[in-house]
Parts: C-alpha cells; structure tokens; sequence
C-alpha cells in the first residue's frame, strides 16, 4: 500500500468551520499539487487510486483537484485523531494508493508517527502531500514530500 497525506490547501478564514471554501491561491496551490500528483501516479493502473476526504468544505475543494472521484470519510473532519486517519485510511492492508486530504493537527501527527519523528513536532504546511509506501523488506519508506514552493522552484 501506498499512502498520501495532503494537507488542504490554503481556505478563507469564516465560520462554519466546515463550510470554509479555498481562497484564490488555495485553488491554485490545489491545481498545482494535483497535476504533480496526476503526473506520479500516471504509472499506476485504473481504480488503483483511492481518494478520501474529510466533510469540510477546503479539503473536497482540494480533493476534487485532482479529477477522481472523492470518498467523503465524516469521521476524518477538523476534529480527527491521527488514529481516525490511520483507520480511515485502511494503511497497511489496502492494496490501494490512498490520498488522504486533512487537516491538521491530525494529518501532521500522522506523518509524524509514520516518519518515526517519535515525540517530535512535524508540520505540514498548507497544500503540502507526504508519500508513503511500504518498502520491499516490510519497512515504511517516506517516497517524497512536496510542497507548493517545490513545485514552483521546479518550473
């Protein structure tokens, strides 16, 4: 199993929580993010992929990016733990890619746990994707972790 964290891109600061809708450059960070992302996964089969999603309004908008359809998982909202995510997720046993769009603090003690940062503090930024995969030996390997900057330095 492969696994994605991604990090909503940047919304609107309004209330309902769940209804904040990405601002212009969220939009952008999210196309930008889901075409690097289209382009890595070009290799892998059809319906190999499998994208899930909080209810809020930011991370379907960043979800939706990428032009696959979106499961909406309710118990993965602002709220979740990193072990809502893990759990929603299916990691390790899905034999699926999984793109998982969150929010932090919860998306970021996630790929902290994964990354084996133990007690210390890992943050990803706004529209920022970490990539897991399980390695040959059984062993977890960080594949990549991209963010919007990156991305523009490569262009």
């Amino acid at each position: 199993m492969e696994l994605i964290l991604w990090r909503h891109a940047e919304a609107a600061d309004t209330t309902p929580d769940l209804a904040r809708e990405l601002t212009h450059k969220g939009r952008r960070q999210a196309r930008d993010m889901a075409a690097w992302l289209t382009g890595q996964l070009s290799a892998y089969p059809a319906g190999a992929v499998r994208v899930i999603a909080s209810p809020a309004v930011r991370t379907r908008q960043t979800a939706e990016a990428l032009g696959l359809p979106v499961e909406i998982v309710t118990h993965i909202d602002p709220d979740a733990t990193a072990d809502d995510l893990l759990a929603a997720s299916g990691w390790p046993d899905s034999h699926n890619v999984v793109i998982l769009v969150g929010h932090n603090p919860a998306i970021s003690a996630l790929a902290a746990r994964l990354a084996g940062a133990g007690g210390a503090s890992v943050s990803l930024g706004r529209a920022c994707a970490w990539w897991y995969a399980s390695g040959a030996d059984g062993a977890l390997v960080l594949k990549t972790a991209m963010t919007p900057a990156l991305l523009h330095r490569a262009t």
